[in-house]
């Protein structure tokens, strides 16, 4: 069976991206990573991915005039390079309605609260502020809204007295690393591949 053609979207270091790159690197993982793109030249995790073997490329998003025409560039690149599943990974761009119909149920996120609860920034924070015992990460299908898709798969963290949201975070984002890829493979159960076999 192929594997399905992977992109990896991301704005900065990328490290959920490595673990992404690092899990599709066993032919027996369902994606294998493809291209990962930035909206951002200087990103980080551009060279991590090179040094992995994997095409990466800038789509710098302050070069457009605005979302509509920055997203037809993105689109344009994925549709070349074939691929049939993008995952978000710390990519800090909210996307307009026509690219995500336009990559629907092919395009996952991962984000750092237990969704529903915390959509958006800050999700440490104010998991700690709420007094709440436990925090942790989501991964996502993504939808027109904001962090409201379908949950694949979360982890749980428990939060601990003193805790601030850098160690909150920290502790968070190693449940990140371990889940992402086992989300990613889940979702690879649920769609074909857009090219021809």
């Amino acid at each position: 069976m192929s594997r399905l053609r992977l992109a990896i979207l991301i704005s900065g270091r990328g490290s959920n991206m490595a673990q992404l790159i690092a899990a599709a690197a066993d032919p027996a993982y369902p994606a294998e990573a493809t291209l990962v793109l930035s909206n951002k030249a200087d990103a980080e995790g551009l060279e991590t991915a090179r040094q992995h073997g994997v095409r990466a490329c800038a789509i710098p998003h302050a070069e457009f005039p605005d979302r509509k025409t920055f997203e037809r560039a993105v689109d344009a690149a994925l549709d070349s390079a074939n691929i049939d599943i993008i995952a978000l990974a710390g990519f800090m761009r909210v996307l307009t309605p026509w690219f995500v119909q336009r990559w629907g149920r092919r395009m996952i996120n991962i984000h750092p609260s237990l969704l529903p609860k915390y959509p958006g920034l800050n999700t440490h924070a104010r998991a700690i502020e709420a007094g709440d015992a436990e925090a942790g990460c989501s991964v996502h299908w993504v939808s027109e809204g904001v962090d409201e898709g379908d949950v694949i798969e979360q982890a749980r963290v428990p939060v601990q007295p003193g805790d601030t949201p850098q160690s909150l975070a920290a502790r968070t984002l190693v449940e990140e690393h371990r889940l992402y890829p086992q989300a990613l493979a889940k979702a690879c159960a649920q769609i074909r591949p857009r090219r021809a076999s």
